[in-house]
């Protein structure tokens, strides 16, 4: 269990490291402020597109094969090896490096997702599942203390650094997690296994109606993951422009940026933490719930910041906020899934799950762009008021979400006596 938690310290690093602070700031000197956010969100967008569109295959072949490990050993490996290489060349060929290794981080997050059954049991997997997230979020800290201590300027340093400390706490996981196997393995390459796992995804999608919250948990989650992917990926931008408008310069503006992200880690860590034990106690659903209507809160003080210009210091409790609920979220959301999911499909179903938080990630930061480009680059409204916009449609999917959601039940699924009945359940959770 402790090796499976510190793999979520260690892609955490990359996480906050590359997607969230120093690649965006790199975009950010390469092509200036007013063009960093459309450019940056057509390259996330892109590399979670592609992620998008092979997740249910991903998950599939997991199923099929002996062990799940190896997919997470590869994803990693590759997913370092193109860190190390980003900011070396040309811009460019940075860009491409960071599609391929954020596509490779994301199919990790899937794989080493479908690995918690394989650590807890349904009675300590929120609690579990909650002290991986906290700890987690400890690989930020690492991530923003590599910027403070080498500086921000060099960023082939800062990317050697965090795929080299990735890899390294990695490690654990690849040696000591023991699978219990696939008793049932089946080939996992070649034309046939293509065609028998999209076949398998689009019968599973068409009949939703026997998997009771399934497709309504998943339509739920595109709109909370795309709010909260996309703020994770454009936090540092946002308060980098709200410390330049209130006067500092550039650089001072990347250090308080960091510092307000470092508040937000705090806040996580113990969010994390404390939301995997109420996940025990109330179950995930009435926890989600909450969580949401933490986020609501928080994207509403963060677009006033950027519309009213309140001080800096406001982001401080923007972050916390956020940092608290982000928590909860990854705690909260990995156990309620699971409760909809048959034991034997975790991996395919993994896939869905991973397909959409992709699909989110790839049409949050192009809405963003949009809104972005429409009120700072054409209707020439200044970069921070363009942002705030852009925050009110984080807020609107929230909303969209918590309502979508509210059907759906966390009620533990008697898989074996619903297959032997031929059902999957009663239908009076939502579809």
């Amino acid at each position: 269990m402790a090796s499976w938690v510190l793999y979520d310290l260690a892609n955490t690093i990359f996480s906050m490291g590359v997607v969230s602070l120093y690649f965006s700031l790199y975009v950010r000197d390469a092509v200036g402020p007013q063009r960093a956010d459309s450019v940056y969100g057509v390259i996330t967008a892109i590399s979670m597109g592609i992620i998008f569109v092979i997740s249910p295959l991903l998950g599939a072949m997991t199923d099929r094969a002996r062990r799940r490990m190896p997919f997470l050993v590869w994803s990693t490996i590759i997913c370092c090896a193109c860190t190390v290489l980003l900011a070396r060349g040309s811009y460019l060929a940075s860009a491409v490096l960071f599609v391929v290794g954020n596509a490779a981080y994301q199919a990790g997050l899937q794989f080493y997702d479908a690995l918690l059954p394989e650590v807890t049991t349904e009675e300590n997997r929120g609690r579990i599942g909650g002290i991986g997230v906290g700890v987690g979020y400890l690989g930020s800290y690492v991530a923003v203390g590599i910027g403070l201590l080498f500086g921000t300027k060099d960023k082939p340093l800062l990317f050697l650094i965090i795929a080299v400390a990735f890899m390294l706490f990695a490690l654990p996981c690849f040696v000591f997690v023991k699978e219990r196997g696939n008793p049932r393995p089946r080939p996992i390459f070649g034309i046939t296994m293509v065609r028998e796992s999209t076949a398998q995804t689009v019968r599973t999608l068409r009949e939703g109606h026997k998997y009771p919250g399934l497709l309504r948990f998943l339509v739920g989650r595109a709109f909370y993951t795309d709010a909260i992917n996309t703020v994770i990926a454009y936090m540092s931008l946002y308060t980098v422009n709200v410390a330049v408008s209130t006067g500092l310069t550039a650089d001072k503006g990347e250090k308080s940026a960091q510092l307000i992200l470092m508040s937000a880690i705090t806040c996580a860590v113990a969010g994390g933490f404390a939301w995997g034990w109420i996940v025990d106690r109330i179950g995930p659903k009435r926890t989600l719930a909450w969580v949401l209507a933490m986020w609501i809160q928080t994207f509403a003080l963060a677009a006033a910041v950027g519309f009213f210009h309140l001080p800096l210091g406001w982001l401080y409790v923007v972050a916390c906020e956020a940092g608290i609920a982000l928590g909860g979220v990854w705690a909260a959301d990995r156990p309620y899934m699971l409760r909809l999911t048959p034991p034997d499909r975790v991996g395919e179903f993994y896939g869905l799950y991973g397909m959409v938080g992709r699909f989110s990630a790839v049409t949050g930061p192009l809405l963003w762009s949009l809104t972005t480009w429409l009120a700072v680059e054409r209707g020439g409204l200044p970069t921070v008021t363009g942002q705030a916009l852009a925050i009110v449609t984080l807020l609107v999917m929230m909303l969209v979400s918590r309502r979508i959601l509210r059907p759906v039940t966390d009620t533990a699924r008697d898989w074996a006596a619903l297959e032997s009945a031929g059902v999957h359940a009663g239908q009076p959770a939502g579809v």
